[in-house]
C-alpha cells in the first residue's frame, strides 16, 4: 500500500484571500456560557471554540535566531467526560548539547462561568501550575484550570522560546473534540527556507506574502544596532475541524491527526554559502554520521575484543557468530527505556555499567558483529510513537537498529528488548520504512514490516457426550510475531494467573496438564502450549438435538469493525496466518443432521483469505478453518471491504454443527 494514501502531502502556497473574523481572548459571551451542546456535533464532550497560533524570530549577537512560538486557546465545556481539558501538559526539549534549554511559560489562564446570569471568572494561581522532568532530555509544564465545571470556558496562552530552530514545533489543528476555527501565523525571515508539510486529509486556506523585516539588538560595543532582512508571513486557517476519535487497529493516531509541520531545509546567510538540511537522504546520513555521538561511537570497539574471542572460539558459520553475539549482548545489556539514535554516555562506559540507551546498546551489536566479519549498518527507525518520517528529514527519526547481511540475506536486529531474536523486533518499530545508512554517506530504504507470516495453528482432539461435555486436548504452536506477542504478555506472569485468564477467555473451561515450551528460552523457536480440557458450556441440547459452534472455544462471536465509515487506515502490525484443525467425537445415540456449509473468500489481492471446511465420517467430525491477514496495513478506503469480510467469517464460525438422537 502507498502510504500517500494517508494523505500526507508537501503543502502548497495558493496565495488567497483570508476574511477572517477575529478571536482574541478575554471576549467571552453570555451566549458562549448558556451553549449547552455543540452546535454540529451534539455529542461533544468538550471544543476548542478557537486555536491561535505565531511563529516568530527574535535575534542577538550572542545566539543569533532564536524562535518563538505562541499559542492560545479557548475552549468550551459541554459534559462531565470534557471536564479533563482542564489539565494542560506541555513538553519542552532542555537536552541540548550546545544551546540554552527551551523555555516555556503560561500565561492569561481563566476559567469562566455563568452565575447568577453574570460571567465569573477565576484565573489560574501559581498552586495550579507544575513542572516536572521527565528524563534529562524533556520537561514538562501542566497547568490545572481553577472551578471548571459543565459549561465553563475556559483559556489560556503559552509561549515556547527556543533557539532550536532546525523543527518548528508540529501546529496540530485537529483533536478528539471538535475545532470551531484555527489559526497560525508563521514570520520567517528570509535567511531560513522551510519544508512546509500537511499531514491530515483537511483542506485548509492560505495566504503568504514577502514583507520587510528587521531586528534590534545590541551589538558588541552595547550599542543598538539593527539587522533588516526581507521575511516571508504567512497564514493558515480553518474552519470547523471534525473530531479524531480512536478507531481500533490503529497504530498512532498522530500519523492522521490534522497538523502543520516545518522543517529546515536550507540557510542562506548574505555572502556565505548555501547550507542545506534535508535535502536528500544522503544528506540526513551524512550528517548523522558526522556527530561524534554516532559516527564516533560506532567505531569504537577494542574494548569488546576479549569478549568476542572468547564467544566464538572455534565458530566459524556467520550464521552461528551472528546468534551468538545477538544473545550475548541481549543478555548482558539492560535497556533504560530511552530512545534515541544518538549515544548517551557512550558505549564504551553503557558497557561496562551493562545499561544504555538504544542507541548504545545496539552500536554495541553493530561493533561486535563487524569485529566478527560480519557486513552489518544502522538503520535510522521511527517508532510507532513518533509518527511517520516520509520526507528526508533528520528529526523524524528517534531510534535506531541493526541491518546485518549474510549470504545476501539481511537480518533486522535489536538487542534492547528481552523477547526479540534476529528478524523479530520490537512491535513499535514495525513502522513503515527505517533508513539504512553507510559511512561513506548513503542510504537507502528499508521495509520494517516483516515479510514472513506469523502462524498461530491450534489443533484439537475432542469427545463430545450425550449430556453436552466436552473434552478433550488442544495444541498450541506460536511463531515469530506471535510467539513475541504472547512472550511479553505473558512470559513474566505466573502460570496459575494466566491460566485463570485463559480459561475466562475460552468460555470458562477447565485446564489440566499444561505444559509450555521456549516460554523464555529458544527464542528463535515456536511457543507451544499443550493442555487438557473439559467444557460444559460448547454446546445447547434443545429438542433431543445437540447444537454447537464448530470451533468450539476458538469461535469468534464481535466484529471489531463496527463503524459505518472509517477515518483512519487499519493496522494489523504483521502478517498473520490463524489456522484451527479440530477432530470432534460424536456422542453413541446421536448422528449428524446437518453441517455449516465450506466457505472460501478473499479480497480481490488476497491480501486477506478465508476457508472453512467440515466433513463427518461415521461417529468423527474433521474442521479445518484457516485466515490469512497478509498486509500489515490497510487504507481506510478499504474499510468497507475488510469489514465485510470480517462479517462473513464470523457468520461462517458461528453456523452450528446440528446433531440429532437417533
Amino acid at each position: 500500500m502507498q502510504f500517500q494514501k494517508l494523505a500526507i502531502i508537501i503543502f502548497c502556497f495558493f496565495f488567497s484571500k483570508i476574511n477572517a473574523q477575529k478571536y482574541d481572548l478575554g471576549k467571552v459571551t453570555i451566549a458562549e456560557l448558556q451553549e449547552k451542546a455543540h452546535p454540529k456535533d451534539t455529542a461533544a464532550p468538550a471544543a476548542i471554540i478557537f486555536k491561535k497560533g505565531r511563529t516568530f524570530f527574535t535575534y542577538n549577537i550572542t545566539n543569533g535566531f532564536s524562535a518563538n512560538h505562541v499559542y492560545e486557546f479557548k475552549i468550551k465545556i459541554y459534559k462531565k467526560e470534557g471536564l479533563a481539558w482542564a489539565d494542560q501538559k506541555v513538553k519542552f526539549y532542555i537536552g541540548y548539547e550546545k544551546m540554552n534549554e527551551d523555555r516555556l511559560e503560561f500565561s492569561q489562564a481563566i476559567t469562566y462561568n455563568l452565575e447568577n446570569g453574570s460571567i465569573v471568572k477565576t484565573k489560574l494561581d501559581n498552586q495550579g501550575t507544575f513542572k516536572k522532568k521527565i528524563n534529562k532530555y524533556w520537561n514538562e509544564k501542566t497547568i490545572t484550570l481553577p472551578n471548571v465545571k459543565v459549561g465553563s470556558i475556559i483559556e489560556y496562552k503559552y509561549i515556547l522560546k527556543t533557539e532550536n530552530i532546525v523543527k518548528l514545533p508540529d501546529f496540530d489543528f485537529q483533536y478528539e473534540i471538535p475545532v470551531d476555527y484555527f489559526e497560525y501565523k508563521t514570520e520567517i525571515p528570509e535567511f531560513y527556507v522551510y519544508k512546509t508539510i500537511l499531514v491530515g486529509k483537511t483542506a485548509l486556506t492560505s495566504d503568504s506574502k514577502i514583507v520587510a523585516g528587521s531586528q534590534s539588538f545590541e551589538n558588541e560595543h552595547n550599542q543598538t544596532s539593527t539587522l533588516y532582512f526581507q521575511q516571508v508571513n504567512s497564514l493558515f486557517s480553518g474552519k470547523d475541524i471534525s473530531p479524531l476519535l480512536l478507531e481500533p487497529y490503529v497504530n498512532n493516531i498522530d500519523n492522521y491527526k490534522g497538523s502543520i509541520q516545518h522543517e529546515l531545509e536550507r540557510i542562506r546567510y548574505p555572502e556565505q554559502p548555501v547550507k542545506d538540511f534535508t535535502m536528500t537522504w544522503e544528506g540526513v546520513a551524512s550528517t548523522i554520521f558526522k556527530d561524534e555521538n554516532f559516527g564516533k561511537e560506532l567505531n569504537q570497539s577494542d574494548f569488546l575484543l576479549e569478549d568476542l574471542r572468547r564467544l566464538l572460539v572455534n565458530v566459524e558459520s556467520l550464521n552461528e557468530r551472528l546468534e551468538i553475539i545477538f544473545k550475548f549482548v541481549q543478555n548482558k545489556m539492560n535497556w533504560n527505556e530511552e530512545n534515541g539514535y544518538y549515544t548517551d554516555k557512550g558505549v564504551i562506559k553503557a558497557y561496562k555499567e551493562q545499561t544504555g540507551n538504544g542507541a548504545e546498546i545496539n552500536f554495541i551489536l553493530i561493533s561486535m558483529l563487524k569485529l566478527a566479519g560480519i557486513e552489518v549498518n544502522p538503520v535510522l527507525v521511527s517508532t510507532v510513537e513518533n509518527g511517520v518520517p516520509v520526507y528526508p528529514t533528520r528529526t523524524g527519526f528517534n531510534y535506531v537498529i541493526a541491518a546485518a547481511e549474510i549470504d545476501g540475506k539481511q537480518i533486522l536486529l535489536d538487542a534492547t528488548h528481552k523477547y526479540t531474536s534476529p528478524n523479530v523486533l520490537p512491535l513499535n518499530v514495525l513502522n513503515w520504512k527505517g533508513r539504512l545508512i553507510k559511512k561513506d554517506g548513503t542510504s537507502k530504504e528499508i521495509d520494517l514490516y516483516p515479510a514472513t507470516v506469523s502462524r498461530e495453528f491450534s489443533n484439537t482432539i475432542a469427545k463430545l457426550d450425550a449430556s453436552g461435555t466436552i473434552e478433550g486436548k488442544v495444541r498450541v504452536q506460536r511463531t515469530d510475531y506471535d510467539a513475541y506477542s504472547f512472550r511479553i504478555q505473558n512470559a513474566d506472569k505466573k502460570e496459575e494467573n494466566y491460566l485463570e485468564k485463559y480459561e475466562q477467555q475460552l468460555g470458562d473451561l477447565k485446564i489440566s496438564n499444561y505444559a509450555i515450551e521456549n516460554k523464555k528460552t529458544n527464542l528463535g523457536n515456536p511457543i507451544v502450549e499443550t493442555f487438557s480440557f473439559i467444557s460444559e458450556n460448547q454446546s445447547e441440547i434443545i429438542g433431543g438435538k445437540i447444537f454447537i459452534n464448530p470451533l468450539l472455544f476458538f469461535t469468534r462471536t464481535k466484529n471489531p469493525f463496527t463503524q459505518e465509515q472509517r477515518q483512519m487506515g487499519i493496522y494489523f502490525g504483521y502478517p498473520t496466518q490463524e489456522k484451527f484443525n479440530l477432530s470432534l467425537d460424536v456422542p453413541e445415540g446421536y448422528n449428524v443432521e446437518s453441517l455449516p456449509k465450506p466457505v472460501r473468500i478473499s479480497t480481490e489481492d488476497k491480501a486477506i483469505t478465508y476457508s472453512f471446511n467440515i466433513s463427518s465420517e461415521g461417529n468423527k467430525i474433521q474442521i479445518s478453518c484457516i485466515k490469512e491477514i497478509n498486509n500489515s496495513i490497510f487504507a481506510a478506503d478499504e474499510y468497507t471491504g475488510l469489514k465485510d469480510i470480517f462479517q462473513k467469517m464470523l457468520a461462517s464460525q458461528n453456523e452450528k454443527i446440528v446433531l440429532k438422537k437417533i
